[in-house]
Formats: structure tokens, C-alpha cells, sequence
């Protein structure tokens, strides 16, 4: 059976040409100079079977195979009444989310920094925008724009402008915002154009790189079966594709953080992912899915606001790293205005706004311009003062994202 796969190349790997060209074999220092000039990971994708895979899988530049799987926005959980009218704003003039990490009162503002969103697209019309130098992708095929809404939403509580005098966006002093549309105008995509989209931000210099998005196993399984795949032979399939990805994953941002030694490097930044039901049973606790769950990115839970402090969204994943508001959280509406949302999704974007800030202080300073140095800063500074000390650590992390 033929397939869509996703290959991933290491266009740096020294090879050899032929049984006696040894070129391959170079000094450490020959090796580095290669990775600087050409060593570019590469997404490709191709129709392939078990005797194509085996050949692929010889070439010593292939890093990783993986079957492309379905994607999907991480659909905002409904808005509680309890909540919704409390938790959006403070004194009307900044949201809680900008808040309670401390953006507000925070001397930077993310200028000389680059911010990737991979979404749905964004409103580029929203006076949220103005002044952003946007540079849009299109990796799905629908066309620029956002006319699903997450995206403007989700890059509006990143560095989003002032709108009718509320202040949503954490990094509003960003200039630069790169917008790649890996999700199409339904909020699906596949691993493909999320692959090319990461790719993409960081060959455009992307200090952040944030995803309010996830690999939709439940969709695999369920397509497969649909196709008359029997339940168990669809669900084996179906966690292969997932743990190819993992490792896809891995690669690629193993492949970034090689070249980050001749460079900043990018700070990768998912939600983790909204399928725990509290409210059911306190037990009822979902992991951290893909991509948050790859090694090298940190990923992010939901706090809203409580009786003895915040607590956790009882939709946010377990075991995430950091976590962020993301209850009643009131960012930019496409077509115009504000609307608030809940999910990991809301939570995702004050964790790249605030790295987008401790961008800017690790710029300034005699620190080692790196990507480490900045997630190090991301979590040292999380606080739990704030957090009801009922949330177990692994609901909530290291605690919540702070700014400098």
C-alpha cells in the first residue's frame, strides 16, 4: 500500500560519492564549516511503500520517516458564565492575562524580535495589526487571511496593539510578526504543512515560533475505520503514524538546535492540548499530545482565576512545563473587535509573547544570545505565588510564565 510520507534530510550530513571518494571523512572544523553553509534540514514529501521506505531509508541524510497525519486547531473549550464576565479584563484597560504575568509592569516590549505564529492565519485588517510588519505563508492552499478566527486571536494576545484603549498583546512592541497558515479556513491541516511552516519561520529568523495546534490521532483512527480498516489494525496504524511523528519531531528541532550554534536559534513554544474533562472526574487527565510532547518544546497549560488563587482549566492537558492564562482570555475577533476564548490555545501565545520579551533582554545584555538561554530565563522566573497550592506541580509545571 502507497502512502504520503514525510522525509526529513539533513542536507549537512557529510557523505561520500562514490567506494573511494573519502570527502565525506573531513576534520571537525571542515564538518562545522558544511553544517554553516548547507547544512539546512529539508521536508519533503512523497508517495511511497515498504520496498520505496527501505530505499529512502539508505540515504544517510535522511534523518526521519514519518506517514503524514491530520492536524488540527486545538478548538477553544466553551466559556464558563461563572467566569467569562470576570476574568477577561483589569480596570478596562489591560487584560488579566497581561496581567498576571507581568507584562504590564515589565520594561520590555519584544522590540527587535520576530515572532512566528503557526495557525489558522490572521486578520491582517485588525487594527490590533497596525504598525506589524506581517509576513504571511500560505501552506495549505486556502489563501492568506483568517477566516476561522484562531489565528488573529492567538497572534493578537502575542503582540497584538491596544484596541479601543485594552491592552491584549503581551509583546505589543514586536515589529515583526512571520504568520504561517498551516491550518486551512476549517482550522484542519496535516503534518506536512506544519513541518514546512517551522522550517519556513526559522529560515525567516523567527526568535519565537508559537502553535496552538495539535496531531489528531482520534481523526487518523477514525478515517481509517471509515475506509473499512478493521478498529484494531486502524489504531496500530494509527500509533505508528503518531510515534513516526514523535521522532520526525525530535529530529527536525535536533537538526535547528545544531544550527543554532551558528545563530541565535528559536524558542518552539505549543499548546498541550485541551481533552482532560476535571469537571467529569478529577482523574480525568490527558497528557500532553504531539507537538507540544517533542523534546525541545516547551509546552503550556491553562490556569483561570480561583477562590485561593489561580487554579487549572479543567480542560488543560497534564504535565505540561509552564503554564499561562487561559480562561476567559480576550483577544483580537477577525473581522473586527474583541472576543474571549478559553483553551491551551489562549495559554500558548502569553508563554511566546513573554519569551518574546525575554528576547529582548537577553539581546541587551552580556548573556549568550540563545534560544537556551532565553527558555532557561522562561522557566527560572515561573512563579507558583499565585497558584492555589491545591494544583499538583504536574497540572501546572514549573508554575506561570513571568516577564523580566
Amino acid at each position: 500500500m502507497r502512502q504520503k510520507c514525510t522525509v526529513l534530510r539533513d542536507t549537512g550530513t557529510p557523505v561520500t560519492t562514490g567506494p573511494f571518494d573519502l570527502s565525506g571523512f573531513r576534520s571537525p572544523a571542515a564538518r562545522a564549516a558544511t553544517l554553516e553553509t548547507a547544512g539546512e534540514p529539508v521536508v519533503e514529501v512523497l508517495e511511497m511503500d515498504k520496498n520505496d521506505l527501505e530505499d529512502v531509508v539508505r540515504d544517510p541524510r535522511v534523518r526521519a520517516v514519518a506517514p503524514v497525519m491530520p492536524t488540527l486547531l486545538i478548538e477553544p473549550a466553551p466559556l464558563d458564565s461563572d467566569t467569562s464576565d470576570t476574568a477577561t479584563t483589569v480596570d478596562d484597560t489591560r487584560t488579566w492575562g497581561v496581567a498576571a504575568v507581568g507584562a504590564d509592569t515589565s520594561s520590555a516590549t519584544g522590540a527587535g524580535v520576530t515572532v512566528a505564529v503557526l495557525d489558522t492565519g490572521i486578520d491582517a485588517d485588525h487594527p490590533a495589526f497596525t504598525g506589524v510588519d506581517l509576513v504571511q505563508k500560505d501552506f495549505t492552499g486556502s489563501g492568506d487571511g483568517d477566516r476561522q478566527g484562531h489565528g488573529t486571536h492567538v497572534a493578537g494576545t502575542v503582540f497584538g496593539r491596544d484596541v479601543d484603549g485594552t491592552r491584549i498583546g503581551v509583546a505589543r512592541g514586536v515589529e515583526r510578526g512571520l504568520v504561517g497558515k498551516v491550518l486551512d479556513d476549517r482550522g484542519r491541516g496535516d503534518s506536512d504543512m506544519l513541518l514546512k511552516g517551522i522550517q519556513w519561520a526559522v529560515d525567516q529568523g523567527a526568535h519565537v515560533v508559537s502553535m496552538s495546534l495539535g496531531y489528531d490521532f482520534p481523526g487518523l483512527v477514525s478515517s481509517l475505520i471509515d475506509q473499512g480498516w478493521p478498529a484494531d489494525l486502524a489504531t496500530s496504524s494509527a500509533l505508528e503514524s503518531y510515534r513516526a511523528n514523535l521522532r520526525i519531531f525530535d529530529s527536525l528541532l535536533d537538526l535547528l538546535r545544531a544550527r543554532a550554534a551558528f545563530g541565535s536559534g528559536t524558542v518552539v513554544v505549543a499548546a498541550a492540548g485541551n481533552e482532560s474533562r476535571r469537571g467529569v472526574h478529577p482523574d480525568y487527565e490527558i497528557a500532553v499530545s504531539l507537538p507540544a510532547a517533542a523534546e525541545g518544546v516547551v509546552s503550556v497549560g491553562a490556569l483561570g482565576e480561583g477562590a485561593s488563587g489561580l487554579t487549572i482549566a479543567p480542560f488543560s492537558n497534564t504535565f505540561p512545563q509552564i503554564s499561562a492564562p487561559g480562561v476567559g482570555v480576550l483577544s483580537a475577533r477577525s473581522g473586527g473587535g474583541l472576543v474571549a476564548f478559553n483553551g491551551t490555545s489562549m495559554a500558548c501565545p502569553h508563554v511566546a509573547g513573554v519569551a518574546a520579551l525575554w528576547w529582548e533582554r537577553v539581546l541587551a545584555d552580556s548573556s549568550p544570545h540563545a534560544a537556551t538561554t532565553v527558555t532557561s530565563r522562561l522557566l527560572a522566573h515561573a512563579d507558583t505565588g499565585a497558584i492555589d497550592p491545591a494544583v499538583a506541580a504536574a497540572d501546572r509545571g514549573v508554575g506561570i510564565v513571568r516577564a523580566p
